[in-house]
């Protein structure tokens, strides 16, 4: 096989854009006998510990990266920039970043991030005072032809190309800036494709090969057609629905880039010399809590059972007020399930856990911010419930605890929690004050395309009758 692996792939995590499943991408590398890959999906990370974790099992190096969005300004500006006389305006360019170490994937996360939280406009965008404030340990591409680079060669701005170059060159630092070479059967590539050939021979900028892979097979561009149509609202009939003219867009073969890129091999060498240096590490398997101030001498673990005895009390004296005085036999049961499951707790290392979701639901309760009764398994702990971080007795309800937490299999608990809707901003602000914003993050659920979503979807796509 001639010496090459993609760089630049769009997975399932490139939403209603990539057609590639994680699992198939790395069968078909390793059919072509692969030794790495990457994921580079469109502004975001999403996919990225997934990634990393199948690689690892399958023996393929996971090379972690991200097609990021960049403003042509400051992200902070909510407009467009002319195009340059085809009446069109850019909103954003579009730029790969590769993560070499640790050190690039917490910077890469940092970027992509921040161009959520200060740059969304239309994209999340990133900027180039961002992208020097987080440049350590990243390797960046030029992209496809909605790179900057590849932007002014259309144009015929060779010049500002030049310094374009030149520039993210200067940002990412000697060796850690590629222009970029595709093979995607688009005409516009081709013209990219020989600007940036001379700019490399001008500026001594290595170049490397890529496919821009959104879909498995060339045979899946009829199917990656419709997903774009359901994404954008349009139709196959529409002229003026977002369109990839071409059926090239797949995961080529290392002979098919080699015969692409006969007359540059050395893209395709410096596909492995990319490889090769990422090198990144990503420790799995480790908890990793915030700080749980203590104010006395105590030890956490110390803390911890303290406050589930003290809670447990409370509860007793509860109990008996509303269903009266509890026999020797009731009240050796609560206090021998309670020893037995701060046992378990803290010989698995999650009394911190406990103490710091009983700490925000205590705050909330103080606040008179409304919180749900609890959930799930943990409604089987009694130590959840003598730490009010749950309102249901397990005991009287007959719930388990080994459902929630079992010494066996340890496993991180899952406390789900419910806050009024209009005053859980609060209880994440005092979250954040509390243990840091570092320390706090706000999780994601993917929708996914079903059956028979997907044939009311590809039906209207394809403008059939609702009835068939």
């Amino acid at each position: 096989m001639p010496p090459f692996v993609h760089l630049h792939v769009h997975t399932q995590y490139s939403l209603l854009d990539g057609a590639i499943r994680l699992t198939d991408l790395l069968e078909t590398a390793r059919s072509h006998q692969m030794p790495a890959v990457a994921i580079t999906d469109h502004g975001n990370m999403f996919g990225a510990l997934e990634f990393y974790e199948k690689c690892t099992k399958a023996g393929i190096k996971p090379i972690v990266g991200c097609e990021v969005y960049l403003a042509p300004k400051s992200r902070f500006d909510r407009q467009a920039e002319s195009g340059g006389g085809n009446g069109e305006l850019d909103r954003n360019y579009h730029l790969l970043l590769l993560a070499r170490d640790h050190e690039g994937y917490k910077n890469l996360m940092k970027l992509v991030s921040r161009a959520y939280l200060e740059g969304f406009y239309y994209k999340p965008r990133l900027d180039k005072q961002l992208l020097r404030e987080f440049c350590g340990g990243l390797i960046g591409l030029s992209a496809c032809l909605k790179g900057e680079i590849a932007s002014y060669l259309l144009r015929r701005q060779e010049e500002s190309a030049r310094k374009a170059a030149l520039e993210y060159a200067e940002i990412l630092g000697e060796g850690n800036f590629y222009l970029e070479l595709q093979a995607n059967g688009i005409p516009e590539q081709a013209v990219v494709n020989e600007g940036l050939i001379r700019l490399a021979r001008e500026t001594g900028l290595p170049l490397v090969a890529t496919n821009d892979c959104h879909y498995l097979r060339r045979s899946d561009a009829r199917a990656h057609e419709i997903l774009l149509c359901i994404q954008t609202g349009k139709t196959v009939l529409d002229e003026r629905r977002m369109r990839f003219h071409t059926d090239q867009l797949y995961f080529k073969s290392p002979d098919e880039m080699a015969r692409e890129f006969a007359h540059v091999p050395e893209a395709l060498t410096n596909t492995m010399a990319i490889a090769d240096r990422c090198q990144l590490k990503i420790e799995l398997g480790t908890y990793h809590f915030p700080v749980f101030s203590l104010e006395s001498d105590e030890t956490i673990e110390e803390c911890f059972a303290r406050t589930a005895r003290d809670g447990l009390d409370k509860r007793l004296e509860q109990l008996g007020r509303h269903r009266g005085a509890l026999d020797s036999s009731q009240l050796q049961t609560y206090e021998e399930r309670l020893r037995y499951e701060v046992e378990v707790i803290q010989k698995v290392g999650f009394a911190a856990y406990f103490l710091i979701v009983a700490d925000f639901i205590n705050y909330a309760k103080k606040r008179g911010i409304p919180v749900g009764p609890g959930r799930g398994s943990a409604a089987g702990s009694l130590v959840a419930y003598a730490m009010a971080i749950t309102d249901l007795d397990p005991i009287e309800h007959g719930l388990i605890f080994e459902r929630f937490l079992n010494a066996e299999r340890i496993s991180m608990p899952d406390i789900d929690v419910d806050f009024c809707q209009d005053r859980r901003g609060e209880v994440i602000d005092y979250v954040q004050a509390r243990y840091g914003r570092d320390q706090v993050a706000q999780i994601i659920t993917f929708g996914t395309l079903q059956a028979r979503g997907v044939l009311r979807d590809v039906g209207r796509v394809l403008q059939m009758p609702l009835q068939l």
